[in-house]
């Protein structure tokens, strides 16, 4: 490993140093709506030297797109993108710096995704955020107002965040969640909602995640999913990419069957029963 290669996986912070995270590389593309990218986009937007960014929220249900749209805005502004996936167990020091043992007597502190992101400029997305507990919350609430910093207690230092650092949070609209604490609420503007998408939209993601799947099969995935969204069900398009994947592999271990008769099984086994509902008859 070269020194310059070294160095760039190291960050010193008030005497202290750091060891930063990598930024996620995906097959990650927006297809559909631009609405919300744009919206985005602009609240990450900065008007004069005495302005600051926001730091959006996306909601909307599990599997509509939330992380790919952060992740698509983060590419289109030309920064290293890092993502924290929040759960209920997250602890601050989680959130912020981790001590980990390096060696006989030696520590090192290890740079969440969100810190090293802060120290590189690059733009954090903390997925599923409102999974984590008021605790967790409060140790970000300096980094989401004018102070625009984060304090870790484990290494006795306060961390600033680069100007070109942006934030953005996604939250699940279902029950399984904290609710997030007034004084964080305040913090996390816009709110950036994410509907289901229109059947051409619906369509063209699709395409986009199944290029090697018929027209045939993906026709039967949308007619699926639209049915689904008109009775108001939480199926996505998630879902959909994952019916669509088993069907066509049990029509190449099973040619004999009809592929209509592939994509019912495959709802059947991937969404349950109760989907199965929601099939058009062709």
């Amino acid at each position: 490993m070269s020194e310059a290669v070294r160095a760039s996986l190291f960050a010193d912070v008030e005497g202290v140093r750091l060891r930063l995270a990598h930024p996620d590389v995906l097959p990650f593309r927006w297809v559909g709506q631009e609405s919300p990218l744009e919206q985005l986009l602009a609240a990450w937007f900065v008007l004069d030297e005495r302005d600051l960014p926001l730091n959006p929220r996306l909601i909307g249900k599990p599997g509509v797109g939330k992380t790919t749209l952060a992740y698509a805005a983060g590419q289109a502004l030309g920064r290293d993108v890092y993502i924290f996936q929040a759960t209920m167990d997250t602890r601050p020091e989680d959130l912020i710096v981790t001590p980990v043992v390096a060696g006989p007597g030696e520590i090192q502190y290890v740079a969440s995704p969100l810190v090293s992101a802060m120290l590189r400029g690059g733009v954090c997305v903390l997925d599923e955020g409102n999974r984590m507990s008021e605790k967790s919350w409060a140790s970000l609430a300096p980094l989401l107002d004018a102070r625009r910093y984060v304090e870790s207690i484990v290494a006795g230092i306060k961390i600033p965040a680069h100007p070109d650092f942006r934030i953005c949070a996604t939250m699940n609209d279902d029950s399984s969640t904290f609710e997030i604490p007034e004084y964080i609420h305040s913090r996390l503007q816009p709110q950036i909602h994410l509907e289901f998408p229109e059947r051409d939209e619906e369509l063209a993601i699709l395409r986009e995640n199944l290029p090697f799947a018929d027209d045939q099969i993906l026709g039967y995935v949308v007619d699926f999913l639209q049915a689904a969204h008109r009775k108001d069900e939480n199926y996505t398009v998630r879902d959909g990419i994952n019916v669509a994947r088993y069907a066509l592999k049990l029509a190449k271990r099973q040619p004999q069957h009809t592929p209509s008769r592939h994509f019912a099984t495959s709802v059947r086994m991937v969404l349950g029963e109760e989907a199965v509902a929601y099939l058009v008859e062709r």
